[in-house]
């Protein structure tokens, strides 16, 4: 029997890391198109990132990968040690890998520049040497210049220039006081904006444009772990909704460290969500208001500092922000993603080149003659292609679909090459093709594991809304074993699509439908990638996200073998939000749950997200107290009959913190309510470490069980 059998699903799920180890991401085509950089570690389970390139060379058909930086061999065999900045930064774009997890490049993409153990390391890409630049630490977020003579960093809460030979190291910006940092971004824009960065070179290579960021003001919550009480609690800014964020500002500095400050009204457009500077023009800011239904697209003057407003929108419930946007096209006009008509369409200058018959993503690459974006089907199609996610070229002539098949595709493009990679339904993993002019000329290999089982979703529309849904049954179940005790299992809600044409995101529900369930996945209104007016329903209105799953599970009784008397709901997150509140207010539907991190009481949750679909907690109580699971309106469920509940939450988490779980603990004590609590010491908002993601499965399903009445 091969160590592959002998493994149970949730040991090899918890070890590879949910089957992304050793796939190959973070994908950077040169602009001559002779060369693909990216990070893949060795093995399906080594959590070591390695850097590799790829060379195309010049004749299609022998292209050669090739380790760029080993970072097991530039470590010299040590343990990795994090500063507490790039365990935070990791934290905020959910990285629970190890060794090299990103890098930046020049614009010729032949130096790169990564941080190891917070050392500043180098990579000559097409020599294929590596070193470290004994520069000050820990080194955060390293970024050559675009001519490759200069790499910036932040450092102890600094903006740092060196050259890329190790020389001339110097402070470009420094902090003022404890409370300030220069070139790194704040919370907010890390875990709600999408924006990790803090700094950002000009194409001449003679400045940056940097972040400044002021948080005094901000609250200060203590996150500890009561597993240690001899160690000091962390000290954490933490804008909960109603709260003062951190000041931030933007400067122009040159490599002298003379600075200009970059104005904008900040008290009306207090909100720095996106920042691009290009050969095509001037630096272009994206500002939102901070009840983000107003946000202005500003150009900046590098002399003055002075900005002049691109374009403005305007939006009655909120607006969102999208990858790859704003940004200007070579030939100067501006490129953004907008809501109009009912339909997310992407907008060139003053012409919009989509319409309702696609639902843009994401701005993949801007080129001469067109735009490169990933989007999803109109509402209103024809033929419905539930979960799929496809990769357009588009142009003032029309739009031509770059991808082929169901499946759920994503792409990078310089020149003449593209990196296409694509996850089906009916196949593990992501398949990494490389193409010239549209043609395959390379493909780069995935080292991932192949899981123990395979998953069989199987995509569906449910009840009126056509809601998304896949329902997974138990690997040979036949009619006659009869119906099924089933479990929901949503994230459901904003910026949580869960429903995708792919094999992968489906493994741990089939698990679950293995144990003797059929499993739900639906993504209701509020979820991402349908319409806007879809996302947008849920404003002021939480709950209604609990209708949905509702419906999608009655909607799908007639077509699968459900048992509706035994119905349980797990998730974690905005889904542990959704798996409490549907056992206190309808315990009519669902009979047990597993609340992974729930947000229990939306005033304890960050300003960016929390506002943005509940408003200011100060000017509309109500509309926190309805949406809060502890707040009197809440609390106002536990007349209903009680439910077997499960709260699962790690004691350091520092995104939705543990006193959301206390709080409603304390509450379903105080009324006399059943329920189980599981700490989970050291642990994050992730559950990166491998006993603790194995058993945290086997105990949802053995509780499930127990609950549900099933053997």
């Amino acid at each position: 029997m091969t160590t592959r059998q002998q493994l149970s699903f949730p040991r090899q799920y918890a070890r590879t890391q949910r089957f992304t180890l050793g796939a190959p991401r973070a994908f950077t085509v040169s602009p001559d198109g002779s060369r693909v950089v990216f990070i893949r570690s060795s093995s399906g389970t080594d959590r070591a990132g390695r850097l590799w390139v790829l060379d195309l060379g010049q004749e299609a058909g022998r292209p050669q990968e090739r380790v760029a930086a080993d970072a097991a061999a530039l470590l010299g065999g040590t343990d990795e040690k994090l500063s507490p900045e790039e365990r935070a930064r990791r934290e905020r774009s959910r990285e629970g890998s190890a060794g090299i997890v990103a890098y930046a490049v020049d614009r010729a993409v032949e130096l790169a520049a990564f941080s190891l153990s917070g050392r500043l390391h180098t990579a000559e890409l097409r020599a294929g040497t590596a070193r470290e630049l004994p520069v000050p630490g820990p080194v955060i977020d390293p970024r050559p210049s675009p001519d490759g003579r200069w790499i910036a960093y932040a450092s102890q809460g600094a903006l740092r220039v060196t050259g890329a030979e190790g020389e001339d190291d110097r402070a470009l910006a420094e902090p003022e006081d404890e409370d300030v940092t220069y070139g790194l971004a704040e919370f907010i824009a890390a875990e709600e904006m999408d924006r990790l960065r803090g700094f950002w070179w000009s194409p001449e290579s003679d400045r940056l444009l940097v972040a400044r960021v002021d948080e005094r003001d901000v609250r200060r919550w203590w996150i500890s772990d009561p597993a240690h009480p001899d160690r000091e609690p962390a000290q954490v800014a933490y804008p909960a909704a109603g709260t003062p964020n951190a000041d931030v500002r933007l400067f122009l500095v040159t490599l002298q460290g003379e600075r200009t400050e970059v104005t904008w009204d900040r008290t009306r457009y207090p909100y720095l969500a996106r920042v691009h500077w290009s050969d095509a023009g001037a630096p272009l800011l994206l500002v939102q208001s901070r009840d983000q239904r107003t946000q202005v697209h500003l150009a900046v003057d590098t002399e003055s500092g002075t900005t002049r407003t691109v374009h403005v929108d305007e939006d009655p419930v909120w607006l969102d922000l999208f990858p790859g946007v704003p940004a200007w096209a070579p030939d100067g006009r501006l490129v953004r993603i907008a809501d109009e008509g009912g339909a997310r369409v992407l907008a060139v200058g003053d012409r919009t080149l989509t319409g309702a018959g696609l639902q843009l993503r994401a701005v993949l690459d801007i080129g001469e003659n067109d735009v490169l974006v990933s989007a999803v089907a109109g509402e209103e199609a024809a033929d419905p292609e539930i979960g799929e996610i496809h990769v357009y070229r588009v142009n003032e002539l029309g739009t031509e679909r770059i991808s082929e098949g169901a499946g759920v595709h994503s792409a990078v493009r310089s020149g003449p090459v593209t990196v296409l990679a694509s996850s089906r339904p009916d196949a593990p993993g992501t398949t990494v093709q490389v193409l010239r002019e549209g043609k395959p000329v390379a493909t780069v290999a995935s080292y991932a594991e192949q899981p123990v089982l395979t998953a069989h979703p199987r995509l569906r529309e449910a009840g009126g809304r056509r809601i998304p849904c896949a329902v997974l049954l138990p690997t040979g179940y036949r009619e006659s074993d009869g119906p099924l005790p089933v479990l929901m299992d949503p994230y459901g809600g904003p910026h949580g699509q869960r429903v995708f044409a792919a094999h992968n995101p489906y493994l741990t529900s089939q698990w679950f439908a293995d144990q003797g369930f059929a499993v739900i996945v639906a993504d209701g209104r509020g979820s991402p990638g349908r319409s806007p007016g879809w996302e947008k329903a849920i404003k002021d209105n939480f709950p209604l996200t609990l209708d949905d799953q509702i419906e999608a599970l009655h909607g799908l009784a007639s077509s699968f073998p459900l048992d509706l008397e035994r119905v349980g709901i797990r998730g974690w997150s905005y889904g542990g939000y959704l798996a409490a509140l549907a056992v206190l207010r309808r315990p009519d539907v669902f009979h047990a749950a597993v609340a992974g991190a729930p947000v229990s009481d939306m005033q304890l949750y960050d300003t960016h997200y929390t506002e943005r679909y509940l408003g200011d907690p100060a000017e509309r109580p109500e509309v926190y107290a309805a949406n809060s699971l502890v707040t009197k309106d809440g609390l106002t469920a536990l007349e209903n009959p009680a439910r077997p509940l499960m709260i699962i939450h790690g004691l350091v988490d520092d995104n939705v913190v543990v006193a959301h779980t206390l709080r409603l603990s304390s509450a379903l004590l105080a009324a006399g309510r059943p329920h189980e609590v599981l700490p989970l010491t050291g642990v994050t908002h992730m559950t990166p470490q491998e006993q603790i993601a194995e058993n945290l499965l086997l105990l949802q399903v053995d509780f499930l069980k127990r609950s549900l009445g099933t053997r």
